[in-house]
């Protein structure tokens, strides 16, 4: 068996060290470029979402590399989300591709047994070693959203921007080539302590602003055109609402232990969406509110063309944007979406927030 999965951001590293410890071979896909969009593209409905499109490309990539059996995680409620892997797996066998195994993995809140079932056609009969494998591939997520973490520190405050490029391009380069758990922490902890290493200016304050919307287009950094490495580079601190840790805690450990998840998120969001309506509506909602009231300056919010339930926050988000006075920037994404109209919208935002924190600061004086 050689496994693939999609991109999701940093999500890679933690599928290929939980198989790399169980004894099974990934195949990981090539970093998704602008030919994979096509790719996907090509051979996907027009309207479906940006996302799907970037995953059946990486299929195929993974594919023409000697894969042969595809792990993706379902989904549940309003969110088309749950129809990526049947359809997904049925335009690939339309294309020829017939002997491709594919696994969804429904979350475990839709069932355990039938979690345990579809994580077992990987495992096979083994227990104990896929158990402490998750645990560790759990513990990786966390390291990689400290790594990030650091990474959102220092780089605009670095005195250097490509010392900083270059720790990471180096880093995505050689995890790649790593194998196993304990090999993969060990890169993730030196590469943290190298950007540590980087020569920073103490005195600066930057502007911070939170990044919101759905959950693929903010993590995965090809379908928001690196929007973090953009506004690091223009000397801005940013944070990311979800993560790869944060999406594992609350899709896969909570619910395996009994708890809910999301709950702070629902009661924040309670006021203005208080129903669930499918993706990730309700915690866009509420990292809003969390980052207003953490006195960011600003919020973007990244979703795909037609995605209902992000289509649904940003009809309530401009209430947020007037109740707690901080501005936000919505941006949409596509296989059409521009980089130089993108980056205009950001260089203006940003101009537009600079602004604001001086006359903020000059009524506090």
């Amino acid at each position: 068996m050689k496994l693939t999965y999609p991109h999701m951001g940093e999500a890679y590293i933690a599928a290929k060290a939980m198989f790399d410890d169980i004894g099974i071979e990934s195949v990981i896909p090539a970093y998704t470029t602008k030919s994979t969009l096509q790719l996907g593209s090509k051979l996907s409905p027009e309207s479906v979402c940006l996302p799907f499109k970037i995953m059946l490309g990486n299929y195929i990539n993974s594919i023409n590399e000697g894969a042969d059996t595809i792990i993706i995680t379902g989904s549940c409620g309003p969110c088309r989300f749950g129809y990526y892997g049947p359809i997904q797996q049925q335009i690939l066998e339309n294309e020829g591709y017939k002997d491709i195994n594919f696994v969804i993995l429904d979350p475990p809140k839709e069932g355990k047994r039938k979690f345990l079932e579809e994580l077992g056609k990987i495992t096979g009969k083994q227990v104990i070693k896929p158990i402490k494998a998750l645990r560790r591939a759990y513990k990786i997520c966390c390291e990689i959203d400290r790594l990030n973490e650091t990474l959102y520190y220092v780089r605009p405050r670095a005195l250097s921007k490509s010392k900083v490029k270059a720790i990471i391009h180096a880093f995505r380069n050689d995890i790649v080539k790593t194998h196993g758990s304990e090999e993969i922490l060990a890169m993730i902890q030196d590469t943290i302590e190298k950007l540590k290493s980087v020569p920073i200016d103490t005195s600066y304050k930057p502007l911070k602003i939170g990044i919101i919307g759905e959950i693929y287009t903010i993590i995965e950094p090809f379908s928001n055109l690196e929007v973090e490495e953009k506004l690091g580079d223009m000397g801005i601190e940013v944070h990311r609402s979800m993560t790869v840790g944060d999406w594992a805690r609350n899709t896969i450990i909570r619910p395996v232990t009994g708890r809910k998840p999301y709950a702070h998120e629902k009661k924040l969001s309670k006021p203005y969406l208080p129903a669930l309506i499918g993706g990730h509506a309700q915690q866009c909602i509420a990292h809003a509110i969390k980052y207003a009231n953490q006195d960011y300056d600003g919020l973007i919010q990244i979703y795909p063309m037609t995605c209902m339930p992000e289509i649904v926050s940003r009809s309530i988000l401009p209430q947020i944007e007037k109740d707690y006075n901080i501005p936000i920037l919505y941006l949409i994404v596509d296989e059409q979406t521009g980089e130089a109209g993108y980056v205009t919208r950001l260089e203006a935002f940003i101009d537009y927030l600079a602004g604001t924190s001086k006359r903020k600061e000059m009524v506090s004086h």
